[in-house]
């Protein structure tokens, strides 16, 4: 029921935005200007999906309607376990300064190259934050929020899931048992576990495999249209915050 509650007030919000019922100003009076978020840096992190030049036109939509400031550390092939990528997402971390927000925008990485995924409590306090954990999907993950709060203590971390891709079955079918849906169940436990507002977007992105030629430009990665969908789902969200 919280889920349910949640998911349609994104939905809502998502109307507000983007109905032409609402002028920009009302938009501007009713919500976007009262977010917590309005006008705050914001430090991405991630791998290809999160930063090649079609995500830009997610991201000119937190620009445009939060006055958000964002700073790009995304690596394309990089995922959080410290074996994925030439410069995977914990490396991003290590490399940032203080910002108002982090993102942690999930790949489809760690999935596709059969990366461990883990358990909720890999480098964490319960396992006396044991490196060898670090090879997993989810000590990366408690690895890049541990280090982001030893930068800033008053950070705040949100987190968007790795979306849908449609390389082969287990990226698309929630059902499936070898699925990337469990690296996405995995993202979301340990959001959980350390009180952290996560988006799913492999379950509320609205992308299958009907329209799939519509919204990504090959398997794995959106396209201009693609981005400006899930990008408006991303208002929403940051805005309800």
């Amino acid at each position: 029921m919280h889920f349910m509650k949640r998911s349609f007030n994104y939905f809502v919000v998502l109307f507000l935005l983007f109905s032409s019922a609402f002028s920009q100003t009302e938009i501007d009076t009713l919500l976007l200007k009262n977010s917590f978020n309005y006008g705050k840096s914001a430090a991405v992190f991630g791998g290809s999906v999160s930063v090649i030049p079609a995500s830009d036109s997610a991201k000119i939509l937190w620009e445009k309607y939060l006055g958000m400031t964002i700073t790009n550390f995304g690596v394309g092939g990089a995922g959080f376990s410290s074996l994925q990528g030439k410069k995977t997402i914990p490396q991003q971390v290590d490399e940032a300064g203080v910002f108002d927000i982090y993102i942690l925008w999930a790949s489809t990485n760690d999935y596709t190259n059969n990366r461990a995924i883990g358990t909720y409590t890999d480098y964490t306090e319960f396992d006396n934050y044991d490196e060898k954990k670090l090879t997993t999907q989810a000590g990366g993950i408690n690895y890049c929020i541990k280090k982001i709060y030893e930068i800033n203590p008053q950070a705040v971390i949100y987190f968007f899931t790795s979306s849908k891709a449609f390389n082969d079955r287990g990226a698309y079918d929630p059902f499936h048992p070898q699925g990337m849906v469990h690296y996405v169940e995995m993202q979301k436990m340990i959001c959980e576990l350390h009180g952290l507002p996560v988006l799913d977007q492999f379950l509320l992105g609205g992308f299958n495999i009907y329209n799939k030629d519509l919204f990504y430009h090959d398997p794995i990665h959106m396209n201009v249209l693609g981005y400006k969908k899930i990008g408006e789902l991303q208002v929403s969200f940051l805005a309800f915050q």
